[in-house]
């Protein structure tokens, strides 16, 4: 039996599926109402649809008051490191660079590649920002590619819009592969047979998504201008995804992809230029001054070059063994042990009150039995849910890029004072957003702690045969309340795969779209407006940026849906 301190979730509180679901629902409802129709600041929204998730999981669900309050505190924290802790640190080297000088050389290079601005948007936006996602993930792509659009001269709701939505097809495979791995460790399925289903799956969406973004930009006549690069850079990054991902694995599908879609646009463009340049509506032509000199230009990149080699090495887990545990961790991680981890490099503590205290129950956690079949005296194999919160301050993306940051002022010659006074500005202009960052990941631990989530999850498996479809809005709701496709899969990996064995479906196809439909999330979680709102200085404009991008998800969600029900279906042969 679980001890008199812990807690069984329950997920039909009411007595009534539906009257369940509609409560499970009312936070997430009152926030996106708060946030794109009464258009309330961030922070606001968010701590209305937190006070509504304690409610909520408090009163109705039955959860103890001190387990909700725990559950909070443990969100808001997990919201300052390693999120908040990431974008302080990509907007301080984005500062670094802007106060030097060298952005400005970067938008002349850029713009001396290609002045048309749906070609930059294809080149930052998509495969740049791919290449970041593959390395880093947890939002990164969106800060820096919103900030790198923004200072090319994008509007700044284009510029954070257009990194959103772009920032799609790679997240299944970022952060070296991190929402595989993690989907595979929840259902017991194979990693390169998850890596070889959603293969099968994003590749087509990559081909769709450039044509999207120019779309989102310039309409139907813009992309006929240049379709020539859209496809180049759409299908570079498909058949990289698609080959990579069944050829070798999920770890490094995004970077090699990115990075071959990048460079290959490049070159593509140096060859082919659009009959005109097109520009936003009144918004007048960058003027491009003289040519200049190779050295110029390389020490102008030389900062997101940094970048680049510090979050690909963070994302090594060689590198992330080292970084929690010393050398100790890297011995015990080429011994192929669980590496060590160091107290004083990462230093872990069980959240009081919480960990091992909340219980899932059957069937949205496999290894519980179902208490109607069973006496309260046999029912002792639910698995407690773990709540552990990490300082793992040095293996921390963000600390790889205040490293870049630090090499970049040191490379600049930026001058000690200088630095501190760009680094306290940055830290003046983020309070705001990292109080909204803490209290939407606060919402979003509530809601997984209260047992709202998994509601709202088991009222998409009543769906029958149409539930190839609404698997995958499933994960899409996954990482829309958690702000992560692998939260998502952890979150909702295991009822897939029971789902799917109970509907006679494969349960490869199902659980991958999961995380397959679950990218299309991302642009519109709190989690990501909230980053891409700061990174692009539009304090309070949430709820523009939320109404920019909200039906661009549903409709790319709804495509992907499409495509798992034709691979359920139709063209069974796909799945390995």
């Amino acid at each position: 039996m679980t001890p008199a301190s812990s807690w069984i979730q329950v997920y039909d509180p009411l007595g009534n599926a539906w009257l369940s679901t509609a409560a499970a629902a009312l936070p997430i409802i009152l926030l996106l109402f708060a946030l794109g129709v009464l258009e309330w600041r961030a922070h606001r929204a968010a701590l209305a649809g937190l006070m509504a998730a304690l409610s909520v999981s408090i009163f109705i669900y039955g959860m103890p008051v001190r387990l909700a309050a725990a559950t909070a505190i443990y969100g808001a924290a997990y919201g300052l490191l390693p999120i908040g802790w990431i974008i302080v640190n990509a907007v301080f080297l984005f500062n670094l660079t802007v106060a030097t000088g060298q952005f400005a050389i970067v938008k002349s290079s850029v713009a001396a590649l290609s002045a048309d601005r749906r070609i930059q948007a294809l080149l930052v936006a998509f495969s740049f920002g791919a290449f970041i996602e593959g390395a880093s993930g947890f939002g990164t792509p969106v800060a820096i590619c919103s900030a790198l659009l923004m200072g090319l001269g994008f509007a700044p709701l284009y510029a954070a819009g257009l990194a959103l939505i772009a920032n799609t097809a790679p997240v299944a495979f970022g952060a070296i592969g991190t929402p595989i791995l993690t989907l595979a460790a929840v259902t017991g399925i194979p990693a390169t047979t998850i890596s070889a289903m959603a293969g099968r799956q994003l590749p087509f969406v990559s081909l769709i998504v450039p044509a999207w973004l120019v779309i989102t930009m310039s309409g139907w006549r813009g992309l006929r201008g240049v379709w020539p690069a859209v496809l180049v850079c759409g299908s570079l990054f498909a058949v990289v995804q698609f080959a990579w991902s069944n050829a070798v694995g999920p770890e490094l599908v995004d970077i090699v992809g990115g990075l071959v879609s990048l460079v290959g646009l490049a070159a593509f463009c140096r060859v082919w230029k659009p009959r005109e340049v097109w520009e936003f509506p009144n918004v007048s032509r960058p003027l491009l001054g003289a040519a200049l000199a190779r050295p110029v230009v390389l020490r102008a990149w030389m900062p997101w070059v940094f970048l680049s080699i510090a979050v690909i090495l963070w994302g090594l887990a060689p590198v992330k063994a080292f970084l929690n545990g010393g050398p100790s961790g890297l011995s015990t991680y080429r011994a192929g042990k669980a590496p060590a981890v160091s107290t004083l490099l990462s230093p872990t503590w069980d959240v009081p009150l919480l960990h091992h205290a909340v219980f899932r129950e059957f069937p949205v956690e496999p290894a519980a039995v179902d208490r109607a079949l069973v006496s309260d005296a046999a029912y002792k194999n639910v698995r407690a849910e773990a709540a552990r919160y990490t300082l793992n301050w040095a293996s921390a993306t963000g600390s790889g890029i205040l490293l870049a940051a630090l090499l970049t002022a040191l490379y600049l010659r930026v001058p000690l004072r200088e630095a501190i006074a760009i680094a306290g500005m940055t830290l003046t202009r983020m309070r705001a957003p990292l109080l909204t960052i803490a209290l939407m990941l606060s919402l979003g631990f509530v809601t997984r702690y209260g047992g709202t989530d998994a509601t709202l999850g088991l009222a998409f498996t009543r769906t029958g045969v149409l539930y190839p479809f609404f698997a995958t809005m499933l994960g899409w709701l996954g990482v829309a309340l958690t702000g992560s496709d692998t939260s998502s899969n952890v979150l909702f990996g295991s009822l897939q795969k029971i789902t799917a064995q109970q509907l006679g479906l494969n349960p490869v196809l199902i659980v991958t779209a999961n995380s397959t439909g679950g990218v299309m999330g991302k642009m519109i979680d709190a989690q990501s407006i909230v980053v891409a709102t700061a990174s692009t200085g539009q304090l309070g404009e949430e709820g523009r940026i939320l109404r920019f991008v909200f039906w661009h998800s549903v409709a790319l969600a709804a495509i992907m849906g499409a495509i798992v029900m034709l691979q359920a279906y139709v063209v069974p042969w796909m799945v390995p």
